[in-house]
């Protein structure tokens, strides 16, 4: 029995000393698994960290990279704001300088004006006084030297009014003078390619945005030099919102360049290749409109057997303007009249509207050749094979050469009609109207007048006067005084009719 209890006391110890030996090496087994987990997830932890730093690292990069190429872009864009604050600030001083040269000349003017002012005050001295003696001398004579002295006096009257008269037509002369230089300047303008004033040769293009402009002037302003290069005009990128202007003398080039830039802003990619590629579609575009407008002029005029280059030519003529008035427009218009003049004195009119469509086609010259537009376009045709008699009309159309031939004369009478008639060549709407206002202005300026009207375009104002206030002889000084007014203080083409209105009305009803 005792035996049996020692050998389970002994069976029960091994078991325990198994047992806790087996409960140890699972105890290490579990730390050491634990160890290895830990380790592993310390491991992926310590990586993620590294990729995620290695990743913020390029995100700062890319940001730091962007934040230099808006710097760079900013800067650029300073530079050409201003570079073009620059160009502004020379065109200002040139303006400044102008206004000042045109300042002294108006106060040596108005020195001139006060010495004859002088001269005038103490010549009507002179006459208060002749005239004091006058009558003390008519005060001792008869009848017949009385008549005498007056045939004498009239004498003196009318030849002041003739020195007067000749004045006055010899200003009007030098005021035409002064309108036909401006024109040919216009003219020569439009002939040349070069760097423009773009007060007088621009068309807007719209944008979409303003970071488009930033695109038309590309890094380092690679885009803007090869369109400006491509088109041979100039692009004027200000501080105006959403738009460029095209600028050039050249209306043809000008067209292009701005058909072009349109097709680019529209299709947004804007680098050298695709510019030069939109450049080269609108040229080819604008010449077919060249070659359309000047088949449909010819056609029109149902003119045959014209040289092809002259057809061409006449087409350019329908991106100019002459005073605001299209020159194919006037050229076809010409050719109309001149056919229809032609009719009417019995030559063939065929001839006629040839060299009248025909006159203007200098304007389309390029400015490499030297010589007015009639004179260049008359070589023109005479060398594209056209007849003597239509080569001088059109070098005689502006009277630099005599006219060898009725036909000449025709052209040039049609070309002033078509030039002349109300409407052909119009102003500025808010010029009409000030120019109209002031000439009412003047006129009611002086007393005793009612009401006065500026009527047929400013060719006559017509001033009521008040009956009460103003006999016949007052209305007839008030005329003479308000075409001194206007002569003296406003500026106006041609001629200004003042008419003068004094009307008495006398009413009974009989019952």
């Amino acid at each position: 029995m005792s035996s049996s209890i020692w050998i389970g006391l002994a069976a029960l110890g091994a078991g325990f000393a198994a047992a806790y030996f087996t409960l140890r090496w699972s105890m290490r087994r579990l730390r050491q698994q634990a160890q290895a987990e830990a380790d592993s997830e310390l491991d992926l932890a310590r990586r993620k960290a590294e990729i995620e730093a290695l990743e913020s690292r390029a995100k700062v990069e890319r940001e730091i990279e962007g934040l230099r190429s808006d710097f760079e872009r900013a800067e650029q864009r300073a530079e050409l704001e201003i570079e073009m604050k620059l160009k502004e600030i020379r065109s200002h001083e040139e303006s400044i300088g102008l206004l000042d040269h045109q300042l002294q000349l108006r106060q040596k003017q108005i020195e001139k004006e006060l010495e004859e002012l002088k001269q005038n005050r103490d010549s009507l001295s002179q006459m208060s006084a002749n005239m004091q003696r006058t009558m003390a001398n008519l005060a001792s004579m008869d009848v017949s030297e009385i008549k005498e002295s007056l045939r004498e006096q009239v004498r003196l009257d009318c030849r002041d009014e003739l020195k007067k008269l000749r004045k006055e037509v010899l200003e009007r002369s030098e005021a035409e003078i002064q309108r036909e230089a401006r024109r040919t300047m216009l003219a020569a303008m439009q002939r040349i390619a070069s760097k423009p004033n773009n007060d007088i040769t621009a068309a807007i293009v719209q944008l979409p945005n303003d970071e488009m402009k930033g695109r038309i002037i590309g890094r380092e302003g690679r885009n803007i030099k090869c369109f400006e290069t491509a088109t041979g005009t100039t692009l004027l990128i200000d501080e105006s919102p959403s738009m460029v202007m095209v600028s050039s003398f050249d209306p043809v080039r000008r067209e292009i360049a701005k058909t072009a830039l349109e097709r680019l802003v529209k299709d947004g990619r804007i680098h050298p290749a695709t510019i030069e590629e939109f450049v080269g579609d609108a040229r080819n575009d604008v010449d077919q409109i060249v070659e359309n407008a000047g088949d449909a002029a010819v056609e029109h005029l149902k003119i045959s057997r014209l040289h092809p280059e002259i057809i061409t030519l006449l087409g350019k003529l329908k991106f100019r303007t002459s005073y605001s008035q299209n020159v194919l427009e006037h050229s076809v218009e010409v050719g109309f009249l001149a056919s229809i003049i032609a009719s009417e004195l019995g030559l063939d009119p065929n001839v006629a509207k040839r060299a009248a469509l025909l006159h203007d086609i200098g304007k389309a010259i390029d400015g490499e050749y030297e010589g007015s537009h009639a004179i260049v376009g008359a070589e023109f045709v005479r060398a594209r094979g056209e007849d003597d008699i239509v080569v001088n009309a059109v070098a005689a159309h502006h009277e630099e050469v005599p006219p060898e031939s009725l036909y000449a004369a025709v052209v040039i009478l049609a070309d002033t009609i078509s030039a002349v008639r109300p409407g052909a060549r119009a102003e500025t709407l808010t010029s009409y109207i000030d120019r109209l206002r002031d000439l009412e202005q003047v006129a009611l300026s002086f007393d005793g007048i009612r009401c006065a009207y500026a009527i047929q375009a400013g060719r006559e104002v017509r001033v009521i006067v008040d009956p009460e206030l103003s006999d016949d002889e007052h209305a007839r000084t008030l005329a003479r005084d308000i075409r001194d007014k206007i002569e003296a203080q406003l500026e106006f083409p041609s001629s200004i009719r003042v008419t003068v209105v004094r009307e008495q009305r006398f009413i009974e009803t009989a019952k």
